[in-house]
């Protein structure tokens, strides 16, 4: 197949024309989120991000397997040191639950969150907890390599015995005598031969909850282990793309690629694919910052489509600044959107066309996609369309069936398919404004019909029937519904 998509590789720190490496398949690894808490606006970037990419790619007509893990075992409070409890063991404390109840209660939630948002379910969704074994035969080899060294139970990565032969820090640019100097200081590398080594393999201290046995100790894996030993575990030592946030470059991504190296001798990753950051007044989105907004309060006062529609009104490799002025554009942008699909079924088909200008609106939507998924030029084109529709709409311009096909393809194949925005889960806070005044009337013609006042009881209906709504009176009171 022709491919003339061509995607920003953080490796090379360049766009480069995507070539699969067993077309028509395609693996895609995302780093999945650590569910100790519910998701904020933060997290819901990288997921539509990575959604985007899934749903495009099937477009263009490859077979995608996307792979997402969870993240609940190995992720310590402080990533730098590699110290203190793990998250999820720490909110098992604070909750008085068996730390698996807090992964069931906050991957539900994720889950839901993501299905709000229209997010697809990945091929497979693997957790760390379940692949102890692989994270061990993983650790074993790299062991045997000579790139790792055991110490008092724990297994260490040797950054400067990797370093002999091959690169660390080739991802994020970091070089041996910066992390040396950056790490010097550091508590908790007593064991380390270097301060900047990580653990592959943790030995648990009497009070860590979340430990299995190994042939080292009692203990779990480093944080970074599990993205490596899963991902080639279900699309082998060599799949096309791996995708995440930006704060996980370093360390988090750097060490896969360390310990991909070190277990097989070659990369593992054609492509290195990273979103940027939400930012509240210049400053990153975090949990750890305390400036976060969860999804579910974010839900209450924007529907999740809005949501969606605000983030990709930024190209996911620039920073989006969050403010209600920006979500309450993006809800007025989406509603242009979403009406004029309303009004495209009514539109008249003649024999005059527009045929050139519809044909080159599609093309400049699949260039835009193509070129490192640049979703805003993508959604500008799109509302080039919705004037298009407007126009004729109001009889200023004529289309014809050829037209109004490629039309339909653009709004409920592109905005619907690709894009992800699904116009029966919308409603703008004029549709719920609207519904509010109709329950209003509704109650106001109860009132007048208590009183016997069937003249103003009749007005009310008639003048909502001529607006669409028609009232059915029951027993059980009166429902509504748009005609």
């Amino acid at each position: 197949m022709e491919n003339k998509l061509s995607i920003y590789n953080s490796l090379s720190h360049k766009k480069e024309l995507f070539k699969p490496i067993n077309p028509p398949f395609v693996g895609l690894y995302v780093c999945g989120p650590t569910v100790y808490s519910d998701s904020h606006l933060g997290h819901a970037r990288p997921f539509i991000t990575f959604d985007i990419l899934f749903r495009y790619l099937k477009y263009l007509g490859y077979k995608v397997r996307y792979v997402r893990n969870i993240t609940d075992v190995g992720h310590l409070e402080n990533e730098a040191t590699e110290e203190g409890e793990d998250k999820i063991a720490k909110k098992a404390h604070l909750e008085n639950l068996e730390p698996m109840e807090v992964v069931q209660k906050y991957m539900n939630s994720f889950h839901y969150n993501m299905a709000q948002l229209n997010v697809s379910l990945p091929s497979i969704e693997p957790q760390a907890s379940g692949h102890i074994i692989e994270q061990q035969q993983l650790i074993a080899k790299i062991l045997k390599n000579g790139f790792a060294y055991e110490k008092n139970g724990s297994v260490y990565f040797d950054i400067e015995e990797y370093s002999k032969k091959y690169k660390y820090g080739k991802l994020s640019g970091r070089v041996l005598d910066e992390l040396l100097e950056n790490t010097r200081e550091l508590e908790g590398s007593k064991e380390k031969k270097n301060s900047f080594d990580f653990a592959l393999w943790k030995k648990a201290t009497p009070d860590h909850i979340m430990r299995w046995p190994s042939e080292w100790s009692e203990g779990f894996p480093g944080w970074h282990m599990e993205c490596s030993a899963m991902s080639v575990k279900y699309l082998g030592n060599k799949f096309d793309i791996h995708g995440g946030g930006m704060d996980l470059m370093f360390p988090h991504h750097e060490c896969e690629i360390a310990q991909n190296i070190a277990a097989t001798g070659e990369e593992s990753v054609n492509y290195w694919m990273h979103n940027n950051m939400i930012t509240i007044n210049g400053q990153k989105m975090a949990r750890s910052l305390g400036n976060f907004i969860t999804l579910n309060d974010l839900f209450k006062s924007y529907n999740p489509m809005v949501i969606r529609f605000f983030i990709l009104q930024a190209h996911y490799r620039s920073t989006l600044d969050f403010s209600d002025e920006a979500l309450k554009a993006a809800e007025k942008g989406l509603n242009k959107i979403f009406s004029a699909m309303k009004i495209m079924p009514k539109l008249k088909v003649t024999d005059s066309s527009n045929k050139d200008y519809v044909k080159a609106l599609k093309l400049r939507i699949d260039l835009a996609m193509d070129d490192d998924l640049s979703t805003p030029q993508a959604i500008a084109h799109i509302f080039d369309g919705v004037r298009l529709i407007n126009s004729v709409n109001e009889g200023h311009l004529s289309i014809d069936d050829t037209d109004f096909k490629i039309l339909n393809e653009i709004f409920f194949k592109f905005v619907i398919d690709i894009l992800g925005l699904k116009p029966e889960i919308f409603k703008s806070t004029d549709d719920q404004l609207d519904e509010k005044l109709i329950e209003l009337l509704i109650n106001i013609r109860l009132e007048a019909r208590t009183k016997k006042d069937f003249s103003t009881s009749d007005a009310i209906r008639n003048q909502l029937l001529r607006l669409g709504i028609i009232l059915n009176d029951t027993k059980e009171g009166t429902s509504w519904e748009r005609s």
